[in-house]
């Protein structure tokens, strides 16, 4: 399976803008940027990080999207999705998962270097299918692939559900690519999951993503209302910058080796024998499945948060009209001429 996947999904004409330009950061600059998105972190309780194709161009599988974008010329390069291995930054973001600097990957792309890395299922959300997952139409069970989906567009693969091996119960359903074609609705644990991480996270992290696809490109935004912060890391302008309260205009790859250094980490290099793809147990069953537990985790969370929410604008709300009852006795007293000698109690209960 080469780059062009995309001849498998239907036409589709409104993708956004492409071509924008580039920009980068300079010198003293970056570093700085750097430095302080490495305290943010350190500083932050829930980090979640969205990432997008600009994390995967180290391995060298740019001209997957490239292809996808219908740019004029295809890409010279035939790399398959099975000879890119994680990039630096996948790399970094594992560790910083085991770590518990972040907290959650929320991810758009579609090549499977994220789940490569042995990151578990419980802490990343793919919001538009992997080339290494495979998902049961009756059951609606995922199980992970040892080579990428021959089909992209959620088409039958035309194999038995995995089900019983995995669990010892039978299951009658066909297994179909996980690949969205792009009128398809997203995965509906991943998206809820996501929707809740990004509600809570005092620090949303944008990796190498312009943010133009929705729902996924409004996500990072769902912290802003509740005081989050949003850091955007990309070459080109994104939709959402005016909203950023940091921008890093560089190489990801360059930004996350600078933020693992102020944390004084090392990023591991990637092995075969991390990559659940390349297990070697003949007849082995992995699943990939979303647990219904950590959606109900986070929504406890979630929930907590926005009850906060509510009940300090309940107070503020309550704080202005009790303002504005005093400036509307003010001013009838003035207009009057009466002396203002009446004492309103001002204390919010």
């Amino acid at each position: 399976m080469s780059c062009n996947y995309a001849d498998g999904l239907s036409p589709y004409s409104n993708k956004g803008v492409l071509g924008l330009p580039e920009t980068f950061e300079q010198g003293e600059q970056l570093d700085v940027k750097c430095s302080m998105l490495a305290e943010w972190i350190i500083n932050s309780k829930h980090v979640v990080v969205h990432t997008g194709a600009g994390i995967s161009t180290a391995a060298e599988d740019q001209m997957v999207y490239g292809h996808w974008k219908k740019k004029v010329k295809k890409p010279n390069i035939n790399i398959s999705f099975n000879d890119a291995i994680p990039t630096k930054t996948h790399m970094a973001l594992k560790h910083l998962i085991d770590k518990k600097y972040i907290h959650y990957i929320i991810s758009q792309n579609i090549d499977g270097l994220h789940l490569r890395t042995g990151i578990s299922r419980s802490c990343i959300a793919e919001l538009h299918g992997n080339m290494f997952t495979e998902q049961c139409n009756i059951c609606e069970s995922q199980f992970v692939r040892y080579s990428p989906a021959p089909t992209v567009g959620k088409k039958c693969l035309e194999e038995d559900c995995k089900r019983y091996k995995a669990r010892r119960r039978g299951c009658r359903g066909k297994l179909y690519d996980t690949i969205l074609d792009w009128e398809d609705s997203l995965p509906e644990y991943d998206l809820e999951i996501s929707d809740y991480h990004s509600s809570v996270a005092d620090l949303n992290i944008c990796l190498g993503t312009t943010l133009q696809i929705v729902p996924s490109g409004n996500l990072p935004l769902k912290n802003k209302k509740f005081g989050g912060k949003l850091v955007i890391v990309n070459l080109q302008p994104t939709k959402q910058d005016k909203k950023a309260d940091l921008i890093i205009n560089f190489f990801v790859d360059d930004v996350m080796s600078k933020v693992m250094k102020s944390l004084s980490l090392e990023i591991p290099e990637y092995t075969p024998d991390i990559d659940p793809t390349k297990i070697n147990v003949s007849d082995a069953v992995i699943e990939w499945n979303i647990d219904k537990n950590d959606i109900r985790s986070i929504k406890t969370q979630y929930d907590k948060i926005l009850k906060e929410y509510r009940k300090r604008k309940l107070e503020e709300k309550s704080e202005k009209e009790t303002v504005n009852k005093v400036l509307k006795y003010e001013y009838l007293a003035k207009k009057e001429n009466k002396p203002s000698n009446v004492v309103i109690d001002l204390t919010i209960d």
